[in-house]
């Protein structure tokens, strides 16, 4: 009688080795598998979630800050404090869009200055620099309104020390104003989107919304919200070259201020106390703006054409720096250059 075969060692090895590994929960792999799915991908977090989880911090700052500023002004709110607390909302709104942005550089492991606000000295030549610009382009236009017979200056509306004390605070409430709706609309959500679809596409679908959210004012209208849009891409193209949003901030301050106060004619529709001069408005709404102000102008689109073509000669490449671009080559026989 044969003796019997003995099993391979090889058979042996694989069925011990079969019977340690783990078994798959049946549950487990495929929750992870779905979570993976949904809320990430290869760069981590998906930049869905990674903007809703940012406007809903957003949000949340805004109302939060809104409820305490209740208990410091006083209801009905009239005379000078109606003009802090409007300055309080905007101050709500500028921190309700810049702080979540803090936590999100932390959860996508980056420096916040790639948003579009570094802390560097040359932020403050291309504020100055933008605010240069923007009163320069408000004042052009405005020439131009005059010498179209649509805009008559008037006035001063203000005399003495009240002409110090408005200008100021007009100047810090319009600094506000653009930080707020640049870093909202051309910071973390433009470097995050653009991730996606690429820079221009972005800019253009939040230059939308940008022209968009001014339909709320009293006295704008569908000419004031293209014009605002239009100008909303020329920052764009101004944060594509110059590599941040000072410039931006800059221009975005000083040509408010220029419309709201020195020059007082509406602006998108509002009009505001406080103001210079005592300035009027009038002829064909095409050509003066009406009720729009003077974004609202045909004028304006040329203006806003003419700033495209002389800003693109001026500064000729891209600073922007997006988000998974390569790095820039060492320079010979020197360490990295980081612009």
């Amino acid at each position: 009688m044969d003796d019997p075969v003995p099993p391979s060692s090889s058979s042996g090895e694989d069925l011990r080795a079969a019977e340690s590994r783990p078994s798959p929960g049946p549950e487990s792999s495929s929750e992870e598998t779905w979570g993976e799915r949904v809320f990430r991908g290869p760069e981590g977090v998906r930049i869905g979630w990674r903007l809703l989880l940012y406007l809903v911090l957003g949000g949340a700052v805004v109302v939060l800050l809104l409820w305490l500023g209740k208990s410091v002004f006083p209801d009905p709110v009239l005379g000078t404090a109606a003009l802090f607390e409007q300055l309080y909302g905007e101050i709500a709104f500028m921190l309700g869009a810049i702080a979540p942005a803090f936590l999100m550089a932390r959860i996508e492991a980056r420096p916040i200055d790639d948003y579009g606000l570094p802390r560097i000295p040359v932020c403050a030549k291309l504020f100055w620099l933008g605010a240069v610009w923007g009163l320069t382009a408000i004042t052009l236009l405005l020439v131009a309104l005059r010498a179209a017979h649509v805009l008559s200056f008037g006035s001063l509306a203000l005399h003495g020390l009240r002409i110090l004390k408005f200008g100021l605070f007009w100047a810090a409430f319009f600094v506000v104003v653009a930080l707020f709706e640049e870093f909202l609309f051309r910071g973390y959500t433009l470097y995050t989107l653009s991730q996606s679809t690429g820079f221009w596409p972005a800019a253009a679908l939040l230059s939308c919304l940008f022209g968009a959210i001014h339909i709320s004012n009293s006295g704008e209208g569908v000419a004031g919200l293209l014009g605002a849009a239009a100008i909303g891409l020329f920052f764009c193209l101004t944060l594509r070259r110059t590599g941040n949003l000072w410039f931006a901030v800059g221009f975005h301050a000083a040509w408010d201020w220029g419309e709201t106060y020195l020059y007082a004619v509406p602006d998108s529709g509002t009009y505001e106390p406080g103001h210079l001069l005592n300035s009027s408005l009038q002829g064909p709404a095409w050509l003066s703006g009406g009720t729009v102000g003077p974004e609202g102008s045909i004028l304006c689109f040329i203006l806003i054409a003419a700033l495209w073509v002389v800003f693109d000669r001026r500064y000729r490449e891209a600073h922007y720096k997006m988000a998974g671009a390569p790095a820039p080559a060492p320079a010979p026989g020197g360490p990295l250059y980081h612009e």
